[in-house]
């Protein structure tokens, strides 16, 4: 795993200072699953406080072999495509850089000109008028879907259609658009790979698992997919955690849909944009903050830390994992043996004590958190 966790936010945040929107994600954990793109989201995070896990799911990487590229190339030169589909940024620039080795750069260039160039989203489009040509269309959403929908309602009867690939085969979309008569040539470009150390990546389904993350994000399908391969035998349990406790955020309704498809609630910004997905965040985690009224003071959860009285105090897992027990159902008495089902696995219920005087001692507020001999413990109403 590789953690991003500035030691400066590690103090005591001030109300003034947690009202910045510098701190707005203060005391919370996001898991970043990008690769590509990964120093970019977590530099966004944590400059509004949050804490980063950064734990690529996959990495693109060129085609070993360029020979099925060149093929699919020389096939759009012998026969110029009547539609092309650029599906994504890297692909596109990465197909003309290729055609540019083989000298076919400007033979490509000309047949992708008198094609209906559909771009499937903004960096496509992007790459698109980068390379000095125009886009006809792009979805509103994004979406494949959206794709295949306006082009057989266009008519593809007859008509060759040139699909750049997102890392891998569509062959559900390759099939629609087969069966409404067109003639499809894929273009691969990259392929997606496993990451070249899945430790960070087991280590972060290991949080997800234990609640120990807030927030995960996500920036391609593909990376969905291979979290939930990663899971294993546990897959169950991680959906059950991105339904529940922890936030699934996605850049946008493509890179969501394996998620939604599994009942997970996503969230996603208006535009597919990093610096909107962090928005989104920003937005979305403060809502499913527990805050609670305690003996005249306000405390607040928020992922690593307790915001008391305004002021942001970072807590250990295991204190946290207590005081979230015991603020769901304040009054009620919590005996040991249910706070140790709270904890980390292998713990005692000597650590139950470790982590109630660990509480007190960074709650910092007499009486707030209660013994009641023989019974347990409790916050007070």
């Amino acid at each position: 795993m590789i953690g991003r966790t500035p030691g400066a936010r590690r103090a005591a945040l001030t109300a003034a200072a947690l009202a910045e929107p510098a701190a707005s994600l203060s005391g919370y954990t996001i898991g970043v699953t990008a690769d590509r793109r990964k120093d970019e989201l977590a530099t966004l995070l944590e400059a509004r406080g949050a804490r980063v896990v950064v734990a690529p799911a996959l990495r693109i990487v060129p085609i070993s072999d360029d020979a099925e590229l060149r093929s699919a190339t020389r096939a759009c030169l012998d026969s110029p495509p009547d539609i092309v589909l650029v599906n994504t940024g890297i692909g596109m620039r990465g197909w003309l850089e290729a055609a540019d080795g083989w000298g076919l750069s400007e033979p490509l260039r000309s047949a992708i000109s008198r094609a209906y160039l559909v771009a499937r989203g903004p960096k496509a489009r992007a790459a698109v008028r980068t390379a000095g040509l125009q886009d006809d269309w792009s979805p509103d959403g994004e979406g494949y879907e959206e794709v295949v929908d306006h082009l057989t309602a266009r008519g593809v009867a007859g008509l060759t259609v040139a699909m750049q690939l997102h890392g891998e085969s569509q062959p559900e979309y390759t099939e629609a658009l087969e069966s409404a008569g067109a003639r499809v040539i894929e273009v691969p470009v990259y392929r997606w790979a496993p990451p070249t150390d899945p430790a960070p990546l087991h280590r972060l389904v290991d949080l997800i698992l234990g609640r120990l993350v807030n927030a995960v994000t996500f920036t391609s399908a593909a990376a969905v997919q291979a979290v939930l391969r990663a899971a294993g035998t546990g897959t169950d349990a991680l959906l059950d955690a991105l339904r529940t406790d922890v936030l699934a955020a996605a850049v946008g309704p493509v890179t969501a849909a394996p998620l939604r498809r599994e009942g997970v609630p996503v969230s996603t910004p208006g535009r597919a944009r990093l610096s909107a997905l962090v928005r989104t965040i920003v937005d979305e985690l403060p809502k499913r903050a527990v805050t609670v009224q305690i003996s005249g003071h306000s405390l607040t959860l928020r992922g690593h830390a307790a915001v008391v009285d305004g002021e942001l105090r970072p807590l250990a897992p295991g204190p946290m994992a207590v005081l979230r027990a015991l603020a769901t159902s304040p009054g009620r008495v919590l005996s040991r043996a249910a706070l140790l089902q709270a904890l980390p696995r292998g713990a005692d219920e000597h650590a139950v004590e470790m982590a109630v005087a660990r509480l007190r001692a960074g709650l910092a507020l007499p009486g707030v958190v209660q013994t009641v001999v023989k019974r347990g413990y409790r916050i007070p109403l």
